[in-house]
């Protein structure tokens, strides 16, 4: 997956609670397990005024003007600003698949779903807990702001406001580690791809009917 160091990203502020991950990426898009592709469908129902369908062009579908990642303000956006339990419901990968697509690479909010949470690892997001005092403030100075940003500085653990403020935020040390290097599960077992060819060959040689 692509490493996350340091991100000056354009925030976009979507002002509920407990977003679930099939308002994420609607049931209907399940049935591919290809890691892309699903940008155009994050938040399908939201998005658009009709019923979306796996791979339709979404290029002329009539859009919601009331859905704020709509707004011309906020195409381009990278960093998603939300509130309490974030990512909730099932279990589904696609979610931070499609969040990734769309183009965000933070999250912000109060509180995440645990699964969602460390699924947003897996694949190169970086979701942040913040106080609810912290994130209110976040959601004034964005609709004040056009052309919001943050910067998001993953080594020093603290997200920059333009005014200068520094938030700090926790993370987990491997979790941290493994956004640096840009490593996912895979990722992290390629790096004892030596050690693993040694045992492969050493088993061939020992138990050479397993490989009739």
């Amino acid at each position: 997956m692509e490493k996350f160091v340091h991100l000056d990203g354009l925030v976009a502020p979507l002002d509920r609670n407990n977003i679930d991950t099939d308002a994420i990426i609607p049931k209907q898009f399940l049935k591919s397990i290809k890691r892309s592709g699903f940008g155009p469908n994050a938040f399908d129902e939201w998005r658009y005024m009709d019923f979306g369908e796996p791979g339709q062009d979404c290029t002329h579908r009539p859009k919601n003007p009331d859905f704020v990642l709509n707004k011309a303000r906020y195409q381009g956006a990278q960093i998603l600003l939300t509130r309490q339990n974030f990512g909730c419901g099932s279990s589904r990968e696609h979610a931070p698949w499609a969040l990734l697509d769309f183009g965000f690479r933070v999250i912000l909010a109060e509180s995440f779903a645990d699964i969602f949470f460390n699924n947003c690892y897996k694949n190169g997001i970086l979701p942040i807990v913040l106080p609810a005092g912290d994130i209110e403030e976040l959601f004034r100075l964005t609709d004040a702001t056009i052309g919001y940003k943050l910067t998001v500085d993953l080594p020093e653990q603290v997200i920059v406001r333009p005014d200068g403020r520094r938030i700090a935020f926790n993370i987990d040390t491997f979790r941290k580690e493994c956004l640096l290097n840009g490593w996912d599960d895979i990722g992290l077992t390629l790096r004892h791809a030596n050690q693993i060819k040694v045992f492969e060959d050493k088993r061939r040689a020992e138990q050479p009917w397993l490989f009739a």
